[in-house]
């Protein structure tokens, strides 16, 4: 991506290679290519360089729109402060209520929180039923359970529950995010302070 300066401005952003008149002057889409950086520049023509820095995982949080600047001789995309994304329900206030938006107490917008529960819940319902046939066979057929898979239920159940409070428990976004980070352990392997599900393989 580039943009176009004229006078110390940016007049036009061109996304990919063609052809374009600047002045009086016809160029070809073929000096995107051709020309070095120092020649395009000489007529206006500078490359967007982007800065992420205040880029957060959208997962977590709302960016801002890119801004375009140019100082220094370059062109730099950046983005404004990040907002947290609000990690517990949002409710109907009295004046929602006044004005016909909502009751009062309820839940207007579901936080990160519950959407992070009931996939938690999904994910264990998911590892759970790959053995329900076993709990169907024992009420059927009275064939009983290896202690092998009521042990293995049980502990999907007891992380489950586990990691449903610690979400519970997060303080804010920035605590949420945390608990889903991975990080490199002594061993290699990587982590996360949420833990995981476990499976029959596991």
């Amino acid at each position: 991506m580039w943009g176009l300066v004229q006078s110390g401005s940016i007049t036009k952003f061109i996304n990919n290679p063609k052809a374009l008149v600047i002045g009086d002057v016809q160029y070809p889409a073929k000096i995107f290519s051709l020309w070095s950086k120092s020649e395009l520049e000489a007529i206006g023509i500078y490359e967007v360089e982007f800065d992420n820095t205040n880029k957060k995982d959208e997962q977590w949080y709302i960016n801002t729109n890119q801004s375009f600047a140019f100082a220094g001789g370059k062109i730099t995309a950046s983005y404004g402060s990040a907002t947290a994304k609000a990690h517990a329900d949002t409710l109907w206030t009295a004046q929602d209520e006044i004005d016909g938006k909502g009751t009062e107490g309820e839940v207007a917008t579901r936080g990160l929180k519950y959407n992070l529960i009931q996939t938690i819940k999904k994910q264990a319902a998911g590892i759970l039923q790959d053995t329900d046939w076993y709990i169907v066979r024992k009420a059927d057929a009275g064939t009983a359970v290896p202690s092998s898979i009521t042990t293995h239920r049980a502990a999907v159940r007891t992380k489950a529950a586990s990691q449903e409070t610690q979400i519970t428990n997060a303080s804010d976004t920035p605590a949420l995010e945390t608990l889903y980070t991975y990080t490199e352990q002594e061993d290699g392997s990587f982590t996360r302070p949420l833990g995981e599900l476990p499976t029959l393989e596991s």
